[in-house]
Parts: structure tokens; sequence; C-alpha cells
């Protein structure tokens, strides 16, 4: 890292020395320390050229170019009493005009009148001379340190104040001065300190460029993405000395960057013995309980070998590897016991196990969970393809039996990966325990889906029970709490089904998930909210897809009606037919249809009451273009529906032409407005295109 020279500015620099902040908090506290900063700079008029923010475990810096020395002038205007109030019978400044006056720097004289409303207002045009940005830097940084949030804070001392971590040092210099900040009482100077163990002492700096090369030199690695970098290649390099790869976990490596100053990797073994355990528990243990570095060969089988990220130098890796090993050997012990273990009783002998754990204290225990999914995946099932039933009838009766397990409960991370295995081990078809695993996938947007039939009918019937259930019993999602992260499995739900093809509708998978909800009282409205709730993670998962949103708008009511891989075919050839040079005038002429209808229910068109030609030609239009059209949509050609609703264009427009629709004849009125409500119902099977632009 270097600092570049400016010719406008000075560099600033602000550190603020803790003891060991939480790592997942420091991405946050980066981000958060440029945004606060850049904004306290502006309200102080103290242009900058560059900012950047930097965290260590122990300390949080920001780092900035092209500081001015002088803050920008400022005009601004101020509004005082009301004119009524500032000046008496004989236009005299009141006490109201003069006190106010002084209080902003002006004259008297100098107050202007402003209208606010309807009434009259003084103001003053008050202008603010920039001073020396030294003069108010104290109180530019402070502000920035008292503005910092955190997820947790804690108090230290006697005293009020609360910060992530006590604060042991700040160092507060602008180009070589040190700007003077006080902090839970803490005052700044122009000292920081190097690596807590490698270089525990403290150092005098006296600008930027000197506090870079003391860190630099004192083990301490300030840029989090060098230290990424540095950790990156380390274990690449590590892990080909045994003839392996790492398993590159992006989340660990961030985590992992944010709990060292100065990272060393250090390769380490364990026992071959452990192998025979599931790949995933052994990756589990290494990532999520020691933040290890699993390592695999070419084929992807997991090797004996794992890396640690020391915050120490390569002399003390031997202490680290023997550390490391014992630590590894306890975890993989506890593992072992628990698969073991639980091997010992088979799945399907923990079905009736699951009537002791409570699933919600709402919706009863995991055995009527999984009754439930039972019900909604036969469905499913019955209706995509009844040849899989039984196997959709024994994934699902197993699908929560892992839940219960001793590896799970001590690895909820593991739940069906786990399942999975256990299975296997029991003697289920192999597409059995693959389902007990895509069951819970995709664990996030635009993630890995179900890669079969069976995976995915059990994942859809966990998913939809889980709406279904939850806004039964009134716990939706607002905006600001999700706890049973049901916009995520909503969103799971519409990805499946779109990614499978499945000719069923949303309509009909939710009324039946609620009619299975037998004991519980469902809130009223439940299907209207379902339904709206359904429609907003389909309206994000089709613009996603890169559609436009009006094309999105005018389409998703008719998510309601059919299945969601034909919706996505609808809106498709759309967008085709909007390219076509019949699209603009066939726009207008249903827009205007659309605009003279009204709400309210009107008879069936009546031939006997057309009177003119046009209106004659545009029935028999509508007539011809209803069968037609009905048929082209029902056989899945939408797009020659779509050219064929286009045919009424023309008919449209003759009779807006040549027939007044509001006509003094009541019956003749309603006939002629009936008519054109047929053609726009016709129109709203094909899409809602008032909602297109």
């Amino acid at each position: 890292m270097t600092v570049e020279p400016t010719t406008t500015g000075l560099p600033l620099l602000l550190e603020i020395g803790t003891e060991e902040i939480p790592a997942r908090f420091l991405p946050g506290a980066i981000s958060d320390l440029e945004l606060i900063a850049a904004a306290v700079f502006s309200e102080f008029r103290i242009p900058y050229e560059g900012i950047k923010a930097y965290a260590t475990p122990r300390r949080l810096s920001l780092l900035m170019q092209g500081v001015s020395a002088m803050q920008t002038d400022n005009t601004r205007e101020v509004l005082g009493p009301s004119k009524k109030a500032a000046f008496d019978d004989a236009g005299n400044p009141t006490k109201a005009a003069t006190g106010f006056a002084q209080s902003v720097g002006v004259s008297p004289s100098d107050l202007v009148i402003r209208q606010k409303g309807k009434a009259d207002y003084v103001a003053a045009v008050v202008h603010e001379k920039g001073v020396e940005a030294d003069r108010v830097l104290p109180a530019v940084l402070q502000k920035i340190i008292l503005s910092l949030r955190f997820p947790k804070a804690m108090r230290w001392g006697s005293g009020d104040f609360a910060f992530v971590r006590p604060i042991h040092w700040i160092v507060s210099i602008f180009g070589t001065e040190i700007i003077p900040v006080e902090i839970g009482g803490i005052k700044s100077a122009g000292i920081t300190r190097g690596h807590r163990f490698l270089s525990p002492a403290s150092f005098h700096i006296k600008d930027l460029g000197t506090y870079l090369s003391v860190l630099e030199n004192n083990f301490v690695v300030l840029d989090q993405e060098k230290r990424k970098s540095v950790i990156r290649e380390g274990i690449v390099a590590i892990s080909a000395k045994s003839g392996g790869q790492p398993v590159m976990d992006e989340d660990l490596l961030g985590l992992v960057s944010f709990l060292v100053e100065y990272p060393t990797p250090v390769l380490c073994g364990f026992s071959q013995e452990y192998l025979r355990l599931p790949k995933e528990l052994l990756i589990t243990v290494m990532k999520d309980h020691q933040k290890y570095f699993a390592i695999e060969d070419v084929n992807g089988r997991l090797v004996n070998n794992f890396v640690v990220i020391s915050n120490t130098r390569a002399e003390n890796s031997e202490n680290v590897r023997v550390g490391a090993e014992r630590v590894i050997k306890a975890r993989f012990d506890d593992a072992k016991f628990y698969f073991y273990d639980d091997l010992k009783k088979k799945l399907a002998g923990r079905v009736e196990d699951l009537k002791k754990v409570t699933f919600h204290d709402r919706l009863g225990s995991l055995h009527a969970k999984t009754e439930r999914i039972v019900r909604v995946a036969s469905f499913l099932a019955a209706q995509v393809n009844p040849a899989l039933s039984d196997p959709v009838y024994r994934a699902a009766l197993l699908s929560k039996t892992d839940l219960i397990s001793g590896v799970v409960r001590e690895f909820p991370e593991l739940q069906g990966i786990m399942g999975k295995y256990y299975a296997m081990n029991d003697g289920e078809p192999p597409e059995i325990a693959a389902a007990l695993e895509e069951q819970y996938l995709p664990k996030s947007f635009g993630g890995r889906l179900p890669a079969s039939d069976l995976g995915a009918l059990v994942s859809l019937a966990d998913k939809i029970d889980n709406v279904a259930a939850f806004f039964a019993i009134g716990q939706i999602p607002t905006g600001s709490e999700d706890p049973f992260a049901l916009r995520r499995q909503a969103m799971g739900i519409v990805s499946i089904l779109i990614d499978r093809g499945y000719e069923i509708t949303l309509g009909e998978i939710f009324e039946k998930a609620l009619g299975f909800l037998s004991g519980i009282k469902i809130k009223e409205g439940t299907s209207a909210a379902i339904s709206a709730f359904m429609e907003q993670r389909i309206d994000f998962i089709l613009s996603s897809m890169g559609f436009e949103q009006d094309l999105v708008n005018a389409m998703l009511p008719l998510s309601r009606l059919y299945p969601l891989n034909e919706v996505v075919g609808r809106i498709g050839a759309l967008r085709q037919f909007r390219a076509e040079s019949v699209y603009p005038d066939f726009l207008l002429a249903i827009k205007r249809v659309n605009n003279i209808i009204p709400k309210t229910a009107l008879p069936e068109v009546r031939e006997d009451l057309l009177v003119q030609d046009e209106e004659k030609a545009l029935f028999s239009a509508y007539s011809e273009i209803r069968q037609k059209n009905s048929a082209e949509t029902d056989a899945g050609d939408y797009a020659g529906g779509l050219v064929t609703l286009a045919g009424i264009t023309g008919p449209v427009n003759n009779f807006f032409d040549k027939v007044l629709v509001m006509d003094k004849n009541e019956e003749i009125k309603n006939n002629r407005l009936a008519l054109l409500s047929g053609i726009w119902s016709v129109a709203l099977k094909l899409a809602d295109f008032s909602k297109l632009l």
C-alpha cells in the first residue's frame, strides 16, 4: 500500500485501536466507516480526493487523500419569525426580529421576506466563510467515531460510552499535525501499536506514510484484500505440497482474513481413520467449528490434511500444527461417536420419535409436520407423475428423521445431508437417499436446485407447507422480519416449479396445502395473502430472468391461473409480439377498449341490439377471434393467440370512429359496453394489456 502525493490537499489518518473485534462485524464496519466519513466531511464542507477504510481484528483505520486545508465557503438561508411578528405597524423591527437577526449574525436591516405556504416570514441570508480544516477536524473525527454502530456494543470502566470493544488508542494525523480527539477517556496521539504478539510495542508515527511502513515492519497487514490474497495463495501453495487442492470457501476465506493481522498458512494432518466419516461432516467440523481449510485430491476425495491460518510467523508453525491437530482430533472423535451412534437406529425407526419434538407450538410436532409433507408431496406426485407416488411417500415420510439424530443436533447445518448417508446405510433406494438431501434445495436464490423429480417434489412439499402453515396462523413476513425464512422458501417454490416445468398452478397447490392443516384455525384472508406474497416472488424472479417490468406486470395476474412454466413461455411470446409491426396500433386499440368499459357487471351481448354496421362487424370479429383464440391457447400456441387477437385492431378502431358508445338508449349503450367488455375479457386471458407501455 502506497501513499500517492496530491497537489490539492493533505493526507489524513484516523486509527481506532481496540481489543479484538469479532470478525463478522468487520466487513460492515469498513463500509460504514467510509460512508459515515464521506457524509461527515461533506457536512463540514471539507473537500477530499480519496477515501478508504481498512480493518484488522484490533484496529479500524480511515485513510484519506487530498483533504483540503480549508473549509469551503457557504451561503444558506435561515427562516425566522413571521412577518407579522417581526415588524410593528410602523414597519419597525420588533424584539423577535432583532433577536433572530442577532442569533444568526446579521443586521435587522439585512432581513428579507420569504413566503412559506400562505404566510410571509422574515429570513436571513447567512454567508459562512470557510475556516482552516484543522480547527473543525476534531469535531469531524469525533462525530465519525461516535456515529459507528455495531450489532453489539459494550461499555467498560466507569463511563457511559459504548463501542464494539474497548478502545486502547486513537491515532488522528492531518498531514503531520496531530488532531486532538478524545473518546471514552482515550486521547488521540501519534502512537500506534504493532502485532499483539509478534511486535506488541508502541510506535511513534509522524504521517500517513510512516504509519503504513511502521505497520508493515511490525507484522500488521492492514489491507484486508491483501490479507485475503495472501491467505488464498498460501493455502493453494501449501495444499499442493500434500498432493491436493484446498476446498476453497469464499465465506470462510473472508472470515479468516479478519481473524488475523499477519496470516501464515500451516499444513496439518489427521489420522486416515476419520476419512471413513462423511466428507461433509469432516468439512463442517473443520470449517464451521475451527475455521480450518480442508484439502481434497483431484477426484474430489478428502485427504487427511488441512490448513490452518495462524496469526504468527512461520517459525512458530510447528507449535501451531501440534495444537491444531490435537484440537481437530478431539472434534473428529466427537463427530465419529455421534455418527456411529446414529447408525444404530434406522431412519424409519425414528418416525414415531418425531412426535416428541415440537415443530411450532401452534402447528404441532415434527411428526404432524411430516404428515402434512407426506400429503402435499403425494398430491403433487399424483398431478405430476403418478409413478412416483410410492417413492415420494417414502422420501417424505423419512424427510425430517435426521433432525433428531446426534450429528444433526450437534451440526444443524448438515440436515438432509446426514439423512442421505443414514438412508444409504439403511438400504433405502439411492433416489430416496438423494431426495432427503435435495429437500433443502435451493438454499438461497440462484442456488443449486433439486436434480431429481423425487427431490423436487419433497422440497416443494416442505416449503409449500411452511408457507401455508405460517400464513394460516398469521406469522407473515414483515418488511424487516422473516423469522421462518418464508421469502426464501417461496423463491424456492417458484424456482423449482419453473425449472421442472410442472403443469400445476400455485392456486391448486396452496388450496390443497391449506386443506391439509387439520385442527389448525386458519386466519381469514389467508389464501389472498399467500397469492399476493407469491406474486411478489414471481415478479422478482421474472425480472431477474431479464424480462422488462411492464411485461412482468402484464403477466402476473395469469400466474394465479396457469402453471409457472407456461407463464414464462407466455411472457417470452409477449416480448416477441411487442416487436411486431402490428403491436403499437393493437395496444392503442385494446387500451381504448379498457378505458371505456365500466367495472360493474354487464349483461350478455344481444345481436338484436346491434344497430350499426361497424358494431355488427366488431361483434363478428370478436366472436371469431374468441373461438380461434381459445383453441390456439388451449393448444399452447400463445404466440398465435396474440397474433389472432391483434386482428381486432381494425374493427375496434372503426367502431370507435363511427359508433357513439354512450347512446341515449340505455339498452343499446349497455349492449355496446358489453361487447367491449367481452373483447377485454378475451384479451385478459393473454395478458393485462393495460400494464404495457
